[in-house]
């Protein structure tokens, strides 16, 4: 981050006094250059945003039987906090407060601190994870989120957890709200500050909200940095992963998100020019497919798919420049016998058989497998004349 500061320019004061010299009054009248301090500051630190001593690592209170790993909590006697909200978070992130530096900076691919999103990492600048909102810039494996844990194939029962690898969730269920006047303002205000949101969509009644963010990196984050925490009151928020949306609309919108998704990655992979031109947006393009693809036809406007097939043939017919034809290589009857056909001497009096069915080098390996048994005649020639040996196969003519 750095701060740059212009100096005003100053203009010496010019005497209109008769006995001045002219080359004094026009060097005052020249401005002083100007000058630009630039005053670099550091990036600050992380914040230490927990006591370590005031943190205790103790284990959830036993409320049954069964210690269930999956789900982080007893099984069985929880049917009244089954979800554990009746107990705050303790702590929160205040990312314009404590995002800084840490050692995580300075490895490409690091992850996110799960503690700085809950609020309560006690390192600061000496944790090795970041301490900063995800981007659209920070890519990682499908199978694992912006905090490094594994995914698995399907979600939880209660929506909770890490998340599936089978599906790109980006929508977050908030319930538990208090219904206010301005709910849907109060949402927006508090879950905007971990991200860019696409959309929300409040159900007043009942005190749902539904938020979409535009990075699905950004939801994880604000998922781990808003559960159990609390808005404008004092009520404990229930935050989960979201089911798919069963609206019609609402999946094609995702679809077409997805098409659009794929559509810039094939963008960025070919080249620029020829992205213009299959888009239509370079003219020369346009004048060319006009005046080649008329087929000679006035006023005949050829469709894509013709063109580009008439441009395929075309460039299949045509050989491409430099290009180098592989060498004529023996078929495997000529060169399997060839040793055989060496060894065996062929009468210099017999001249090879002109216009036969057989290449000479296809008779003379035949003639070493058979014995030299191998006869050889000449094909019919074409009779010469109109018809002159014309002959029938039929008796009676």
């Amino acid at each position: 981050m750095a701060d740059s500061q212009l100096a005003e320019p100053e203009v010496a004061p010019v005497s209109n006094s008769p006995d001045q010299d002219p080359g004094t009054a026009e060097q005052s009248l020249e401005p002083v250059k100007k000058t630009k301090k630039i005053i670099r500051r550091k990036k600050r630190p992380a914040r230490v945003q927990a006591d370590p001593s005031a943190l205790k690592s103790e284990a959830p209170p036993q409320t049954g039987d069964t210690y269930n790993l999956w789900y982080n909590k007893w099984s069985g006697g929880d049917r009244e906090d089954k979800y554990g909200l009746n107990t705050p978070a303790p702590g929160r992130c205040n990312v314009a407060r404590d995002a800084g530096y840490t050692k995580a900076d300075r490895v490409n691919g690091s992850f996110f601190c799960l503690h700085f999103a809950r609020g309560v990492c006690t390192r600061g600048p000496e944790c090795e994870y970041l301490h900063r909102l995800p981007t659209i810039h920070d890519l990682y494996p499908p199978n694992q989120d912006c905090f490094g844990r594994e995914k698995f194939s399907d979600y939880r029962d209660d929506m909770n957890g890490v998340g599936s690898f089978m599906r790109q969730n980006r929508t977050l269920y908030v319930g538990r709200i208090h219904v206010t006047d301005d709910i849907e303002e109060v949402v927006a205000r508090h879950f905007a500050e971990f991200g860019q949101i696409e959309r929300t969509r409040v159900l007043t009644g009942r005190g749902v909200a539904f938020v979409t963010y535009s990075n699905e990196a950004n939801s994880q984050f604000a998922k781990e940095s808003m559960s159990h925490q609390s808005l404008d009151h004092d009520e404990i928020l229930n935050v989960r992963w979201a089911t798919v949306d069963p609206n019609p609309m609402a999946q094609k919108r995702e679809a077409h998100r997805l098409e659009e998704q794929a559509a810039e990655a094939v963008r960025r992979a070919l080249p620029a020019a020829f992205v213009a031109e299959i888009e239509g947006r370079d003219p020369e393009a346009r004048k060319r497919k006009k005046i080649e693809g008329s087929f000679g036809l006035e006023g005949y406007d050829v469709p894509d798919d013709v063109w580009h097939a008439r441009t395929r043939q075309l460039e299949g017919a045509a050989p491409a420049a430099g290009q180098i034809e592989a060498p004529d290589q023996p078929l495997m009857l000529e060169s399997a016998p060839a040793e055989a056909a060496a060894s065996s001497p062929v009468p210099a009096a017999e001249p090879p058989a002109q216009n036969g069915i057989f290449s000479s080098s296809t008779v003379a390996a035949l003639r070493g497998l058979s014995g030299s048994n191998v006869t050889t005649q000449a094909a019919p020639k074409a009779p010469a004349g109109p018809l002159v040996g014309y002959g029938s196969d039929d008796d009676s003519d």
